[in-house]
This record gives C-alpha cells, sequence and structure tokens, in this order.
C-alpha cells in the first residue's frame, strides 16, 4: 500500500472527529470499499436497471434533437414572444445543478471543512456531468445548429465577429472556462485514486488504462508536494468561478429592459439559487449510491446532515430574493415591474409560482428539525422537491414574464410540446447515464482525501 503524505495538522485529529467522519474504518478498508465498487465482477442488479431506464432516456434526447434539426425549431412550443422557453429554462437549470461540486470540492477545501471528504468526488463530477446537459440546450435553441460555429470569434471571410459586449457571448466564455477548470479540478483529485486502481488491477487492460491515467504516479513525496500544491491552485483559480458563472448567466436577463428581469439583484439571487439546487442534487444523489454501493461508512449521516444545513441556509436566501423582488417592484414605482410581480402570483402561470414557494421556502423549513435532517426518506423527498421548485423558479422568470410583457395586444401563452418534454426528461437520462457509468468505472469516493482524516492510531495499524 502507498505510503500517504499528510502534515502535522492532519495527523493530530482527534480520534472521536474521525469516527463522526469514517465510522470504524482504517486505511485499507477504505480502499477495499471503494475499489471493490470498480472490481466486481459482477454488477448489482439494480445498476444495470438504472443505466437501462437512464440510457433509453439518452436515447430519446439524442432522437429529439436529430428530429428538431432535421424538420425545424418549429416543433418546439417556443412562439411570439416567448422565444426564449424550455431550452433556456433547462440549460440555467443545469448550469446551476453544477454550482455545488465546485462548492464542496474547493471552497470548503480552502476553508479545511475535512468532512467534504466522504463527498467532493461525486459532487465534482456531478458538476461536468451538469455542464455537459447544460451546453447542449443553447446549442439546439438556435433552429440552424449546423450554423452555430459562427458565434466563435474566429478570422473568416464573411467578416463575421460576435458582439463582445453582449451577456451570451460572456456565457460562452465563463461557462467553458468553469467546465474547463472544473474538469481539471476532477482529474487532478482523482490520480491518486486511479494509481491505486491501476495497482491492484488483475487484467492488462485495466492495468493499463487506469496506468495511463495515473500519469505516472508512485506516491513520492515529491509527487504529492506538487499535487498538493496544484490542487491547491486550482481550487483557487475554482472558487471565484462560483460566483462569476452564474453571475454572468443573470446577465442574460438582468441587463435586458424585460420586466421581471431588469434587476440588479439577479447576480446573487442567481447564484444563491444555484448553490442551493446543486446541494440539493448532490442529496439526491447520495442518498441511493450509499446504499446501493455500500458507502454508508463513507457518506456518514455526518456529511448528509452538513449537506442538508446548506439546502436550509440557501433556502433562506433564495427566499429573501423573492421577498426583495416583490419589494423592489413596490419601492421602485414601475408599474411594469409591479405588474410583473402580480402576474407571476396570479397570473396564468400562478401554479408554477406557488410551486415554486412551496418547493423552495416553505418544505425546507423542515431542516430546522435535526430528526428531519437525518431521514433518509424524508431528507431525500425534500431534496427531489427543491429541485423540482428550482426548475419552475426558472420557468417563472423566463417563460412568465416573456409571456406577458409591456403591451396587452403582444401577449402570448407558452405552452410545451411533446418534444420540449422530451428533451427535459432526455437530459436527465444524460445527466444519470454519465453518473452511473461514473459510478461504476471510476472511484467515487476520494480514497487518497479520506485518509488523510484518519486518527494517526488507524493509519499505523492500516500500514
Amino acid at each position: 500500500m502507498s505510503t500517504i503524505h499528510l502534515d502535522d495538522n492532519m495527523t493530530q485529529l482527534p480520534a472521536r472527529r474521525a469516527r463522526l467522519v469514517l465510522g470504524k474504518a482504517d486505511c485499507a478498508a477504505v480502499t477495499e470499499t471503494v475499489c471493490a465498487i470498480v472490481e466486481q465482477k459482477r454488477t448489482p442488479p439494480a445498476w444495470y436497471a438504472a443505466f437501462a431506464v437512464s440510457l433509453a432516456a439518452t436515447g430519446m434526447f439524442f432522437a429529439s434533437i436529430g428530429y428538431l434539426i432535421f424538420t425545424g425549431i418549429g416543433v418546439l412550443g417556443n412562439n411570439n414572444p416567448a422565444f426564449w422557453a424550455w431550452p433556456i429554462v433547462n440549460f440555467v437549470f443545469w448550469i446551476g445543478i453544477g454550482h455545488a461540486g465546485t462548492l464542496i470540492s474547493a471552497i470548503l477545501f480552502l476553508f479545511r471543512q475535512r468532512w467534504r471528504t466522504g463527498i467532493n468526488r461525486f459532487a465534482e463530477a456531478m458538476t461536468i456531468f451538469a455542464v455537459a446537459c447544460a451546453g447542449v440546450f443553447p446549442a439546439v435553441h438556435v433552429g440552424r445548429i449546423w450554423l452555430v460555429y459562427w458565434l466563435a470569434p474566429y478570422p473568416n471571410q464573411m467578416d463575421l465577429w460576435p458582439n463582445f459586449r453582449s451577456p451570451l457571448l460572456w456565457d460562452v466564455v465563463a461557462i467553458s472556462t468553469y467546465g474547463t477548470v472544473s474538469l481539471l479540478f476532477w482529474y487532478l483529485g482523482m490520480i491518486p485514486d486511479l494509481a491505486t486502481l491501476r495497482d491492484r488491477a488483475k487484467s492488462w487492460w485495466r492495468r493499463s488504462l487506469y496506468g495511463l491515467f495515473a500519469l505516472g504516479w508512485r506516491g513520492s513525496a515529491g509527487q504529492w508536494h506538487r499535487f498538493e500544491w496544484a490542487y491547491l491552485l486550482l481550487a483557487a483559480l475554482a472558487t471565484p468561478l462560483v460566483l462569476s458563472v452564474h453571475s454572468v448567466v443573470s446577465f442574460d436577463f438582468a441587463v435586458s429592459q424585460l420586466p421581471g428581469w431588469h434587476s440588479t439583484i439577479l447576480p446573487p439571487y442567481f447564484v444563491a439559487g444555484a448553490i442551493f439546487s446543486g446541494c440539493a442534487m448532490v442529496v439526491t444523489l447520495a442518498v441511493p449510491a450509499r446504499g446501493l454501493f455500500g458507502l454508508k461508512s463513507l457518506i456518514t449521516m455526518r456529511h448528509l446532515d452538513n449537506m442538508n444545513k446548506l439546502i436550509l441556509a440557501t433556502s433562506m436566501m433564495v427566499g429573501y430574493s423573492y421577498a426583495i423582488e416583490i419589494f423592489i417592484a413596490w419601492y421602485g414605482g414601475n408599474p411594469y415591474e409591479a405588474f410583473a410581480q402580480l402576474n407571476r402570483a396570479l397570473g396564468p402561470y400562478a401554479w408554477a409560482y406557488w410551486l415554486m414557494i412551496a418547493c423552495n421556502v416553505l418544505v425546507p423549513q423542515l431542516f430546522w428539525f435535526r430528526k428531519c435532517r437525518v431521514n433518509i426518506w424524508l431528507m431525500w423527498i425534500i431534496a427531489v422537491l427543491v429541485n423540482v421548485g428550482m426548475w419552475m423558479e426558472r420557468f417563472v422568470i423566463i417563460a412568465a414574464s416573456l409571456a406577458r410583457d409591456f403591451l396587452p395586444s403582444s401577449w402570448g401563452m407558452y405552452k410545451p410540446t411533446a418534444v420540449d418534454v422530451m428533451m427535459l426528461v432526455g437530459s436527465f437520462g444524460l445527466f444519470f447515464t454519465l453518473f452511473l457509468l461514473f459510478c461504476r468505472f471510476l472511484p467515487m469516493v476520494a480514497m487518497a482525501e479520506v485518509k488523510t482524516v484518519l486518527p494517526r492510531d488507524e493509519r499505523e495499524k492500516s500500514d
């Protein structure tokens, strides 16, 4: 077993605190528990069932995109004035989901919150897969997808240059940067664990494949020194992206003159909502994963309790934003803004607005009680409802605001089509397909990081 390079502060953790994180697991047990998921010859039947459903939904996703490309943008429910509808709602939703991975991995790492070690790996993976799902929708909703490369700023014979003053181009830069840094951060942290899988592999193709991506890792003191510095620098680089990326996404709306969009509160509002929905998705994935793959000793109730506290805190931030929006509409004296808020609460999309309030503000208040925070079924249901509410929030902001703008003569109603619904369901299929493949073939818990929170006596015993 390779030696783990630790500093003195980590080796002096009290045994009681370490047990809160890991129970009775030692270094050897950590390695066996995580590697057994990847090395097992027989995959659990539940994994095959979940993978079959998600793969079918993924096929439906790409089939609907192909139908859209060959038939035209008219197969979607977008109309005049609701030119942006479900594709952009899905885009903003998936970008928000990807924020929790960077929050848990980078920010909590910088603040030395060691409880993150049990859940940071699959939270980082969740970020990559969510950004991949989000990136599809801006490309397909433009209609002529085969000309989407015109948006790229490159010299060409038509002298086409994107408008760099447009927040839509800011989106491209911010999201591509965020996705690249998140991918590097995820991969860098996985290198020592890939080397462990390489050393334990029994077949030549597994040994070669894991060895290729382990980049020659041998666990020397010099490699650990460079690894820790590189990980720290990437964490510092990724931290401001949590605030900047969804702020830039909110500029798509905030810089416009449309009532309901033209507000300076949207950047912090969007960031809080993104972390809120991302943390809820982490709980949604962690609860079944820890039961299916036998990770209850690594993803403990303490991890889930802390995540539920984050959900409660960000829920209160989101609820405060909802209240401030109403206050701004009243205090600003703008009749169009006042109507936009009344239309959300009392208009034709009132059902979506009140469902949003119930799921995002009222339901998470149950987490004030510890019995609710440690109840597996209840926390999972609340996390699912939070994601439903956050999707509804994006729908209310985008579709409801566009459907009724300044002039009643230009009002319209947006109704989704079957293709809209299939693309939404299919995007979840793509997300879960990628996540299930990750769980089966890559270490879903950061073994090297988990071992650093073990007390000295357990590490020495396992060596």
